[in-house]
């Protein structure tokens, strides 16, 4: 009996070891990165780590722009895709950090618990611009126009995203009466402000890039307490006069909950060696971003402290998901 338990323990274990030896090696097939709307910063980022990937694995790596509801909409269909590394989702503030405060219990994810991380992809600022046909010239002459006019409208990325919540926290600290009008991505709120649709927006210096340098919209201030080396010549908020504006722009990437972790593994070493590339740190830079490499448990605990910032900030001044 003892013989024929472990006569059958051995071929079970065969079994398992056949079935792994057959398991292609990850990546055999197309991957999908998430890039949340056309134009944005999270679509540039991604479309350069597809590019790079593509050349690192020889595997096809598309990007998906779907966007809206502040960057929830790609955020679950990432949630829900097989745990196997082949879905990926370029997050940021808006669907990992305000959704919990904005959508409450209708939220069909949750940003912990149905994600794995893999790696921080780059950081930065939010930049307060303006339309040229605004008539300001400083942040200062701005805060003074907008008391004039009352309820100015500005766009923003969405519900909850990092431009929503750097443009609230101008009126909180200011005091200035700002109307938020919501948009489906960055390029849609980059868009609406060339056509002169709203005055003002806050976007990241990648988005509004060509624009800044063709004068096409005017940068004013940058949402930190020191200049951006991405952006040199934008004053930091404290430059400007409204200290305290200031929020961190930040992509990470991110899996499906119980994503294998030999996946998440390759997944980290790969992307986060693009990312130390010293091309791929200039290359950024210049473009109004910085590279930020991190481990999985880096960008969790990241999250979680964003979490513990902006919630009670999101709940006290009443932002709701318009």
């Amino acid at each position: 009996m003892k013989s024929s338990l472990v006569w059958a323990a051995i071929a079970l274990v065969a079994v398992i070891e056949a079935a792994s030896a057959q398991e292609p090696a990850f990546p055999s097939r197309q991957i999908r990165i998430y890039g949340q709307g056309m134009g944005s910063t999270a679509d540039y980022l991604s479309r350069y780590l597809a590019q790079r990937l593509h050349e690192r694995w020889g595997q096809a790596v598309i990007v998906d722009s779907k966007s809206g509801a502040g960057g929830t909409i790609p955020a679950d269909a990432v949630a829900k895709s097989p745990p196997d590394g082949y879905n990926l989702l370029m997050g940021h503030a808006g669907p990992f950090v305000s959704a919990v405060s904005l959508y409450g219990k209708t939220l069909p994810y949750d940003p912990l618990r149905d994600f794995e991380p893999i790696t921080m992809v780059a950081t930065g600022v939010t930049v307060l611009v303006v339309h040229p046909s605004l008539p300001v010239s400083n942040a200062q002459e701005f805060i003074a126009y907008a008391r004039q006019k009352g309820n100015l409208p500005y766009g923003s990325a969405g519900n909850g995203t990092i431009s929503h919540l750097t443009g609230e926290l101008l009126k909180s600290v200011t005091g200035v009466p700002l109307e938020h009008i919501p948009y489906k991505s960055a390029g849609n709120a980059l868009t609406a402000l060339l056509a002169g649709e709203v005055p003002v927006s806050f976007l990241s210096p990648l988005t509004a890039h060509a624009q800044l340098k063709s004068g096409r919209v005017r940068a004013l201030a940058v949402s930190s307490a020191t200049r951006f080396p991405g952006a040199p010549d934008v004053p930091s908020a404290a430059e400007a006069g409204i200290p305290g504006m200031e929020a961190k722009l930040w992509f990470g990437l991110f899996a499906a909950a119980k994503t294998p972790p030999t996946v998440v593994a390759t997944l980290n070493r790969d992307i986060t060696a693009i990312l130390r590339a010293p091309d791929t740190h200039d290359t950024f830079l210049k473009q109004g971003v910085s590279a930020s490499a991190s481990t999985p448990d880096e960008l969790r605990d990241w999250v979680k402290s964003e979490l513990a910032r902006w919630t009670p900030i999101i709940q006290k001044a009443g932002i709701k998901a318009d």
